[in-house]
């Protein structure tokens, strides 16, 4: 299966997924929709599932990139089950944004109103009004867009195009081509490579080859058939696997009348799959189908086994064997997935189980632990791996909040997840998708239930980031007299902080002080750890930048040492960041450079977005203090852009908006106009790799292949030390085979390395690899591999 790469679309280079496996014929689909693009701005891709449309549009776009001057881009819809997530999906993974918190299809249109670019659109049937809708608006308004879609159905949009994404070439049995000559037929191809991964001894004889042809022919040239049949060389010869499979069609293929032919024959080769797989295996295929996205085998096991004959771990490893699952690796962690159609298949077979509501609740209560667990242990050493777990675990946090927030049951199991999830929110700058849940959730859970008074505070301060004061105040007040009503004076306590936040975003300092130091006195009563961090470092900001900044620098120097001696980040980077700013209003720049570039350390190591952009601004009005006026505005472009990324403004913060405003002005007037804007917009079209590196003043140096375009953004993802060590073994000149049996692994997972290491060093030849190589070892170019 694909993943999809997040990234920002100011990152030149775009954001197209790996292509992890050996792409097969296709050549007369990719030259008919590069042609129409010349005559249409939308084409789409449509095609029965399995028959190969996602990676058709990744070849595509891979291809015609180049061509545009901001690149391609690539948006997965495949595991959103909510129409309404449609844009937040695009802003997130394209890291679109903007201050507006109500008007995302405006943000987008705005972001990319003077951009040239192909936006692909992967999976879209199943939300394809909300897709049509926007793709509508981005042909009105965005003249430079081109779009790319794949579903099953078209869009429906004026001026589309489409093209139909035919089976893969087939030989005709009656027919057949001398033995040699089956390279001809691109299904055929396909199979003998997917039939070398899985058996890496399998060759094409004169004695085989017609049976071959006829087996691809019963396939009907379907990508996805193909991948099921070809692992069942590992128990069947050729000439078995043909007649079995043949048989079986005619027997599976009767009775299915109203389904098309090419549709009737994939079902088939499920069905027959699925019958040939243990009772065990059978069951939990369908029970992993509730997953959305990837999971984990810890998942697994709580969520599809019970003790009852559901091995999870022996099905694993059994569907994997057969590509009934996806195993994907991400460093250390191994995690699997169901390909949509099989998905899709599983749901059918756990609702004939009679299972379909228990496997969901069990689903959704792992979900809602294991977000539990995220808020009891936040403040702690592990703050960067939960980050990144979540981040793994996202559309199955989707998942169980849509299930969590329709039962009538599950109301407060619903409040609860959406809140315990609210720093995760925040750090990922995805305040539009929690503003989203937490309306939905307040508005269809019993007004009685005493998790409301959370909520209700997180749905405030997530308006307030996004200067919502309209909605942020009357939710405030009414959280704080159910709070009252309730007695829950830990509630009662963040309220009060929150109002003291509104009172400073609202320039009143005596009322923020007043309001924040009683809640740090709360907190210290009640043992409320991070509630305590939270008031120190408020506090030391309002005290240090108002008229007591000894007694600030005091404050945020405890919030940093008691963080530090809980292994905590979040709170100490955002002391750091205070801790600069008081400085700054201290004439010290080179104490407020240290802090704020160590908050901008911190932050990175959570990829917390607002917290970058504060810090990007702060660096920016440091430069400027050191009349370095060039980085000060390229500083400023970097931050502007990651403040649209979280949906934020300097705006919202009124002491901290008259000082980027005058800083912004200041620095505009020392470089000039035309210099400023220059600088300015060269730093909103960085990477945010490269533009913390850049405010880090970070030095990486890449050796360019030969021929490739200058892109002073691209650098190097690291190598994994497996990649190095097939890396080095590419510039020797061996074969995938080769490297496959010297290093003991599967030749398609060499072939999966490969592509990794071309798509991370973003080259197109192995020839390329050699170089790179020889370069690390005579010092030329950065050392890209992992320590």
């Amino acid at each position: 299966m694909v993943s999809t790469a997040k990234a920002r679309v100011r990152e030149s280079a775009g954001n197209l997924p790996a292509d992890v496996t050996s792409f097969v014929g296709r050549r007369r689909e990719i030259t008919l929709t590069k042609r129409l693009f010349a005559e249409s701005r939308v084409v789409t891709l449509t095609g029965p599932g399995g028959v190969g449309k996602t990676r058709l549009a990744v070849r595509v776009a891979a291809n015609m990139r180049r061509s545009f001057r901001d690149k391609a881009w690539f948006v997965e819809l495949e595991n959103l089950d909510d129409g309404a997530l449609v844009l937040d999906a695009v802003i997130e993974q394209l890291g679109l944004g903007g201050p507006s918190s109500a008007a995302s299809l405006e943000t987008i249109v705005d972001q990319l109103k003077n951009r040239e670019m192909l936006l692909v659109l992967d999976n879209c049937e199943h939300v394809i009004e909300d897709v049509a809708l926007l793709v509508d608006a981005l042909m009105r308004w965005c003249p430079g867009v081109r779009v790319l879609a794949t579903s099953r159905q078209s869009l429906g949009v004026a001026g589309e195009s489409n093209v139909v994404v035919p089976p893969m070439q087939v030989p005709d049995p009656g027919h057949l081509p001398p033995a040699e000559a089956y390279e001809q037929f691109s299904s055929v191809r396909l199979f003998v490579d997917r039939a070398k991964a899985a058996v890496p001894e399998f060759e094409v004889t004169a004695d085989n080859a017609e049976a071959l042809m006829r087996l691809c022919h019963h396939l009907d040239g379907n990508p996805l058939a193909i991948e099921l049949a070809a692992v069942r060389l590992r128990s069947l010869s050729l000439q078995q696997l043909e007649e079995r499979i043949a048989e079986r069609y005619d027997l599976l293929t009767e009775g299915r009348r109203g389904a098309p032919p090419r549709q009737q024959t994939l079902r088939a080769l499920i069905d027959w799959s699925y019958e040939l797989l243990e009772e065990r295996d059978r069951r939990a295929w369908a029970r992993m189908s509730v997953f959305s996205g990837s999971f984990d085998l810890t998942a697994a096991e709580h969520v599809a086994g019970d003790g009852k004959g559901v091995d999870i771990l022996t099905a694993v490893h059994s569907l994997v064997d057969k590509s009934v699952l996806m195993r994907e690796e991400d460093g250390a962690e191994v995690r699997y997935r169901l390909p949509h159609t099989l998905r899709d298949y599983g749901l059918d077979k756990l609702g004939e189980y009679g299972e379909t509501s228990r496997m969901r609740h069990r689903h959704c209560a792992f979900f809602a632990e294991l977000s539990a667990r995220f808020a009891a242990e936040w403040i702690g050493p592990d703050q960067p791996g939960w980050v990144q777990r979540l981040r793994h675990e996202q559309d199955n946090l989707r998942s169980a909040l849509r299930h969590a927030a329709e039962g009538s049951e599950t109301g407060g199991m619903a409040l609860r997840l959406v809140t315990d999830l609210w720093q995760y929110w925040g750090i990922r700058g995805l305040n539009a998708e929690a503003r989203h849940w937490l309306d939905e959730v307040l508005d269809n859970t019993s007004r009685d239930l005493p998790e409301r008074v959370k909520a209700m505070r997180v749905s405030a301060w997530f308006a307030l980031l996004q200067g919502d004061l309209g909605r942020a105040l009357p939710t405030l007040e009414r959280a704080t007299v159910l709070a009252t009503q309730r007695g829950d004076e830990v509630e009662r306590a963040y309220l009060a902080l929150l109002h003291g936040l509104v009172a400073f975003f609202q320039d009143d300092q005596p009322r923020g002080t007043e309001l924040a130091g009683g809640a740090l006195e709360r907190f210290r009563r009640s043992g409320e750890l991070a509630g305590e961090l939270w008031s120190l470092h408020a506090l030391g900001l309002i005290k240090g930048i108002g008229d007591d900044p000894d007694a600030g620098l005091r404050l945020l120097a405890e919030c940093i040492q008691l963080s530090a001696e809980h292994g905590e980040l979040y709170w100490r980077s955002y002391a750091q960041w205070a801790t600069a700013q008081v400085q700054m209003r201290r004439d010290r720049a080179d104490r407020a450079e240290n802090s704020v570039k160590e908050a901008l350390r911190l932050q990175r190591k959570l990829d917390n977005r607002l917290g970058i952009a504060f810090s990007l601004d702060t660096l920016a009005w440091i430069a400027h203090r050191q009349q370095r006026f060039e980085r000060a505005a390229r500083l400023l472009g970097t931050s502007s852009a990651l403040w649209d990324a979280v949906r934020s403004a300097p705006g919202f913060w009124a002491r901290f908006a008259g000082d980027h405003d005058e800083h912004l002005m200041q620095i505009r007037t020392a470089l000039g106009p035309e210099a400023f804007d220059e600088q300015y917009e060269h730093g909103r079209e960085m990477s945010l790799t490269h533009a913390v590196d850049y405010a880090l003043e970070l030095k990486r140096h890449t050796r360019r292949p030969a021929g490739a375009e200058s892109d002073d953004n691209v650098h190097p993802m690291p190598l994994t030390r497996r990649e190095r060590q097939i890396a080095d073994l590419v510039s020797e000149g061996r074969t995938n085979k080769d490297i496959a049996e010297n290093l003991v692994i599967a030749q398609r997972t060499v072939e999966g390395h490969v592509q990794n290491i071309l798509t991370k060093l973003d080259f197109t030849s192995r020839a390329q690899i050699a170089g790179w190589v020889a370069g690390q070892r005579t010092g030329d170019g950065a050392d890209t591999s992992a320590r």
